[in-house]
C-alpha cells in the first residue's frame, strides 16, 4: 500500500510539473500562469518558481517589486520577496474552498512594477482521498410488509463524501444475507444513493426483524468506508403503497424571499383505508444546509422557508421526501429547489496600486492607480461600470478581468489644485442598481513651471537729493506660485543706462528681500534720472527669471543759493559804480540785476528786494525782473553818491539768498562823476591800512612779551648751574645773509624755527628757539602774498577798486 502511494505521489509530481510547463507556455501568450498542486500540502511547500516563470532574475526581482494582490484567496499562498517562489501559506482544503466544483481553481493576481504589468495566476487544487464517506443518520429503521413482492426496493439514503472523482463514493455493500441485496443508483445531481432490493419473500412468522450494516465505499487508495446500521421490521400485509402526484417537484425562489414563505406542497395518496391510508410526510436524504433552510409539514406536505436564502452560498437544493402510510408503506419523491439571484451585493472596489504624488507636468494618459472591482452577484447584477466625478482632469478606463486604470486626462497645475480627492463610483446593472464610492487622495508635486512675477510691470522711484549714503530707497517684490526651492527668489541688478560708472556705485540690492539701497548721495544738479533692470530668479532647476525696469528720479532740494551774474561779483572798482543822469525822471532804468539758481522748480523761482539804500524809497527793483528804476526825480540837495544793496532770494523751504551792493553816482557826464568815485574808494583804503597796522602792532607786542618770558626763564635756569640743559636752548648760529624759515612758511606757518635736542642723561625732549630775523616783518609789510592771512576779502576788494579808480 505504501509503495503504491509513493508511486502515485511521483505521478502526481510529474503531473504538477507538466501543468506548470503548460501554464508557462500559456502565460507567454496571454500573461496567465497556472500551477497544479494537491490539497493538504504542508505549510511552506513550494508551488512553483513564480519569478522564473515570469522571466525575472534576482536583480530585476528586487527592482520591480513583485507582489501579490489580495483579491480572492491569496491567504493560502505567499510570495517570497527574496527568490520569487510561490509557497503554501495555509492549510488548503479543496472541499472547503470549492465544495463540488470541478475544477477547483484559486485565482489571484500579481503585480510587477517599473514598468507596471499584471499577471493572472491560477492554482488548480487536486483532490486527495482525505475524507471517508459518511451517512447523515447512523441508524435507519424500515417497516417491510411480509407481502412485499420480490424486487421491491427500499430507499436506504445516501452517504456523503466531500471528495471528488475516484476519491468520492463509488459503491454500497451490505452484510451477506438471503433476503436483501443493495444496489447503488445515481441521482440527477450525480450523487449515488443505496436501495435495498427484496430478493426473497418474507415470512413474519419466521423472522420479524433483521439487523444489518450498510457500507459506503469510495474509490481512493487506500479505500475508505462509512457505515450505517439498518433495522428491518416485518409488518403485516398492507398491499397499497402511497403514491405521489409527481415523481419530481420543482420550485424556483428568489434569494430575498422572507422566512416563513410557502414554497410548494407535495401530495401522496393511498388506496388503502383506515390507518393504512393515513399518510405522513418527512424529509430523507436532505443536505446539511437544506435542513436549516426548509421545513416540511408532516400532515399536509407543505414546505416553507425557515431561514433566508443566499444565492452566493448555495444556488440549488436537491432533497428527497417520503410519504408513509399507517401500515408502514413508504413512497419517495424528489424535490429540486432553485435559488434566483437578486441584486443584494454592492460592488467592491479595491485599490491595487496607487502612484502618489504625481508631478504636475505629467502627460495625459499617465497611470495614477490600478483598481480591481468585483460583485458577488451574477448576470447583469454582477456587471459593474466605474465612473468619476465630472470636471476632474482624470479618466478611468477598463482593463481586463474586472481591472480599471485611473489615468490623467488633461494637464495638471499644482498652483490651481495641489491635491485631488478622486471619488470612484462603481455601479452594477441590477434593478435597482447598487453602487459603491471609493475616494482616492492624490497629491500633485511641484515642478518649476512658473517664473517670478513682479507686482507691477515697472517701478518709478522718487529719491530726494542729498540722501544719506547706504539708505534704503525702495523695495521691489515678486511672487512665485511654486513651492520650496522653486519659489526661493533672488534679486540682482542686470544693467542701467548710466555709462560713466557701474550701477553698483549708485544702487545695490538685497538679493533676498529686493530692497534697493543708495550707494552714494545723489545730486539733482548732476543728473536727474536714471533707470536700471532688476532681475528676479527662482531656485528651480532649470531656474526661471523675469525682469522689471526701475526708473529712479532725483527730486530737487533747495541746496543752491542764487548766483548773481550781473553785475559781476568778480569785477571790482568801476564795475560796481553806476552813473545816473541828474535829469533822470521817475521810472528811469538804472541797471538790471541778473541772477540764476542751479535748483529747479519752486526752488529756482527768484525774487529781488531792496534791503538797504542811502535814500529809502528813491529806487525800486522789479521783484521778478531785477530791474532797478528811479522812483522819483533827483533833487539837488540830495547826495550825489547813493549806495544800494539788493537781496536775491529763491522760493525754497528754507529760502536761500545772495546780495549785491551797487554804488550809484548822479552826474551828467563821466568827468563830473570821477571825483565822487575817487572819494568813494579812498576811505576804504585808509581803513584797510589802519586795520593792518593795528594787527601788526598787536603781533609785535605779543612777540615781545613772549620773548621776555623766555629770557627770564633762561636766566633763572643758568643760575641753577645745568649747562647741558642750557646748551639745548642756546641760540643756533646762522648766517646773516638770509633768514631760516620752515619749508611751509608760505602756507602761513609762523617765522620761527625749532631745534630738537635729546639729552642722553635726562632722556627728555628739549627745544632751542631761534630769534626772529628783521626781514620777516619787511616781507609781511611789502609782500602782498604774505599779507593774505591778515587782510579780509572785503579790504582786498576795496584795494582793487581803489587801484582801478586811480587808473581811470
Amino acid at each position: 500500500m505504501d509503495r503504491k502511494h509513493k508511486g502515485n505521489g511521483r505521478a502526481l509530481g510529474r503531473q504538477v510539473l507538466l501543468l506548470s510547463l503548460l501554464s508557462f507556455c500559456s502565460w507567454a501568450a496571454s500573461e496567465q500562469i497556472q500551477y497544479s498542486i494537491p490539497e493538504e500540502m504542508p505549510k511552506g511547500s513550494i508551488v512553483g518558481s513564480l519569478a522564473k516563470d515570469l522571466g525575472l532574475n534576482a536583480r530585476e526581482l528586487a527592482q520591480r517589486n513583485l507582489h501579490a494582490v489580495s483579491v480572492d484567496d491569496m491567504q493560502y499562498f505567499t510570495i517570497s520577496a527574496e527568490n520569487g517562489k510561490l509557497y503554501v501559506n495555509d492549510r488548503i482544503d479543496r472541499e472547503g474552498i470549492c465544495d463540488t466544483t470541478i475544477p477547483c481553481l484559486v485565482n489571484f493576481e500579481v503585480v510587477v512594477e517599473n514598468p507596471l504589468n499584471i499577471f493572472h495566476i491560477t492554482v488548480v487544487i487536486q483532490d486527495i482521498n482525505d475524507n471517508a464517506p459518511y451517512f447523515a443518520n447512523e441508524n435507519i429503521k424500515l417497516e417491510v410488509s411480509e407481502s412485499s413482492a420480490l424486487g421491491t426496493r427500499f430507499l436506504l439514503g445516501r452517504a456523503e463524501d466531500p471528495d471528488i472523482g475516484m476519491n468520492s463514493l463509488q459503491n454500497y455493500q451490505i452484510n451477506p444475507n438471503q433476503y436483501f441485496s443493495v444496489e447503488a443508483r445515481e441521482s440527477k445531481d450525480g450523487k449515488k444513493f443505496a436501495e435495498l432490493v427484496l430478493q426473497k419473500t418474507l415470512d413474519r412468522e419466521r423472522e420479524q426483524s433483521f439487523q444489518w450494516t450498510l457500507f459506503a465505499i469510495d474509490g481512493g487508495e487506500p479505500r475508505k468506508t462509512g457505515t450505517m446500521q439498518i433495522q428491518i421490521n416485518v409488518t403485516d400485509t398492507n398491499d397499497n403503497f402511497p403514491v405521489f402526484s409527481k415523481e419530481l417537484y420543482r420550485a424556483t425562489l428568489r434569494e430575498n424571499m422572507s422566512t416563513g414563505s410557502f414554497l410548494l406542497q407535495i401530495v401522496a395518496s393511498d388506496d388503502d383505508v383506515g390507518t393504512n391510508a393515513q399518510i405522513t410526510y418527512h424529509f430523507i436524504n436532505v443536505p446539511m444546509n437544506g435542513q436549516e433552510k426548509f421545513s416540511l409539514d408532516p400532515i399536509n406536505g407543505t414546505i416553507t422557508l425557515k431561514s433566508p436564502l443566499d444565492f452566493e452560498e448555495t444556488r440549488e437544493y436537491t432533497m428527497t421526501a417520503a410519504a408513509k402510510d399507517g401500515g408502514g408503506l413508504v413512497t419517495h419523491c424528489n424535490i429540486e429547489i432553485t435559488v434566483l439571484d437578486e441584486n443584494d451585493n454592492s460592488p467592491e472596489v479595491n485599490i491595487v496600486s496607487l502612484f502618489s504624488p504625481v508631478p504636475e507636468d505629467s502627460l495625459p494618459g499617465t497611470l495614477i492607480a490600478l483598481i480591481n472591482v468585483k460583485d458577488k452577484d451574477t448576470g447583469d447584477n454582477g456587471k459593474v461600470t466605474c465612473n468619476l466625478e465630472k470636471h476632474l482632469p482624470f479618466k478611468i478606463i477598463p482593463s481586463s478581468n474586472n481591472y480599471y486604470k485611473l489615468q490623467t486626462d488633461s494637464p495638471l497645475d499644482r498652483e490651481k489644485h495641489s491635491e485631488y480627492n478622486i471619488t470612484i463610483t462603481a455601479t452594477d446593472q441590477g434593478t435597482p442598481a447598487l453602487s459603491t464610492h471609493k475616494t482616492i487622495s492624490l497629491l500633485i508635486s511641484d515642478i518649476n513651471d512658473n517664473a517670478p512675477s513682479f507686482e507691477k510691470p515697472s517701478y518709478t522711484i522718487f529719491v530726494p537729493e542729498n540722501n544719506p549714503s547706504g539708505a534704503s530707497i525702495f523695495s521691489v517684490k515678486s511672487l512665485d506660485p511654486d513651492v520650496d526651492q522653486n519659489s526661493r527668489i533672488t534679486y540682482s541688478i542686470l544693467h542701467s543706462n548710466i555709462k560713466e560708472l557701474p550701477i553698483s556705485s549708485y544702487i545695490s540690492i538685497n538679493s533676498e528681500t529686493g530692497a534697493l539701497y543708495a550707494q552714494r548721495s545723489f545730486d539733482y544738479e548732476q543728473f536727474r534720472e536714471f533707470q536700471l533692470q532688476v532681475k528676479a530668479q527662482d531656485g528651480g532647476s532649470p531656474p526661471l527669471s523675469s525682469n522689471v525696469t526701475v526708473r529712479v528720479f532725483i527730486m530737487d532740494r533747495n541746496d543752491n543759493s542764487p548766483w548773481i551774474l550781473s553785475p559781476s561779483q568778480e569785477a571790482k572798482g568801476s564795475a560796481l559804480f553806476e552813473m545816473v543822469p541828474r535829469s533822470a525822471e521817475a521810472g528811469y532804468l538804472v541797471t538790471k540785476v541778473v541772477a540764476v539758481d542751479a535748483d529747479s522748480g519752486h526752488n529756482a523761482w527768484l525774487s529781488y528786494h531792496v534791503i538797504q539804500a542811502t535814500e529809502p524809497g528813491f529806487f525800486t527793483v522789479g521783484s521778478h525782473t531785477g530791474e532797478i528804476r528811479t522812483a522819483r526825480a533827483f533833487v539837488e540837495k540830495e547826495a550825489a553818491k547813493q549806495k544800494l544793496v539788493i537781496l536775491v532770494k529763491d522760493n525754497g523751504q528754507p529760502s536761500l539768498s545772495a546780495t549785491v551792493t551797487l554804488n550809484l553816482v548822479f552826474a551828467e557826464n563821466f568827468q563830473e562823476a570821477l571825483p565822487e568815485m575817487k572819494n568813494q574808494s579812498s576811505s576804504p583804503d585808509y581803513q584797510s591800512d589802519l586795520q593792518f597796522y593795528l594787527v601788526l602792532s598787536l603781533a609785535v607786542m605779543s612777540f615781545l612779551f613772549l620773548l621776555t618770558v623766555i629770557l627770564a626763564i633762561l636766566m633763572k635756569l643758568r643760575r641753577s648751574g645745568n649747562p647741558k640743559f642750557l646748551q639745548c636752548f642756546a641760540p643756533v648760529p646762522h648766517s646773516k645773509a638770509g633768514a631760516i624759515f620752515p619749508p611751509n612758511f608760505e602756507d602761513g606757518t609762523l617765522p620761527y624755527s625749532y631745534q630738537l635736542c635729546l639729552s642722553s642723561e635726562s632722556r627728555k625732549n628739549e627745544f632751542t628757539f631761534l630769534t626772529p630775523n628783521v626781514q620777516i616783518a619787511d616781507n609781511i609789510l611789502c609782500n602782498n602774498t604774505s599779507s593774505v592771512p591778515i587782510l579780509n576779502n572785503r579790504e582786498k576788494s576795496l584795494n582793487s577798486e581803489m587801484e582801478s579808480t586811480d587808473k581811470v
